[in-house]
């Protein structure tokens, strides 16, 4: 009872935020610009990539849940596949959001220089 409790609260607190700030950053495109033919391109594969991988992690945190709810409510053990599934789960929403889940850093503010003495 106690593991699939555990596994539950980890695809809540660390993949369905990570879906979330996915979805926000999915067409944030930091360093290209729209308006070369060659960038936009290597946009829509990007995009594309994106997309697939969120899907990716929706799938795999759905099935995950479902699975471990159903253990819970049928009162069986779980099969070793859900524990590999929730290790890849950990890891999409790991790559999630380290590349376009994250929020844009604003850059430090400047110091003011003194005037001329």
């Amino acid at each position: 009872m106690l593991v699939p409790s555990l596994l539950i609260a980890g695809v809540v607190l660390l993949a369905l935020p990570a879906l979330v700030l996915g979805v926000r950053g999915l067409f944030v495109h930091r360093g290209y610009s729209a308006a070369e033919p060659g960038d936009r391109a290597s946009v829509v594969v990007i995009v594309v990539l994106r997309v697939l991988l969120l899907l990716l992690l929706l799938a795999v945190s759905g099935v995950l849940l479902l699975s471990t709810i159903g253990a819970i409510v049928v009162d069986v053990d779980l099969h070793g596949m859900v524990y590999v599934l929730f290790a890849l789960d950990l890891l999409v929403a790991a790559l999630v959001l380290l590349t376009f889940g994250r929020r844009d850093q604003r850059p430090g503010r400047r110091r003011a220089s003194p005037a001329r003495r």
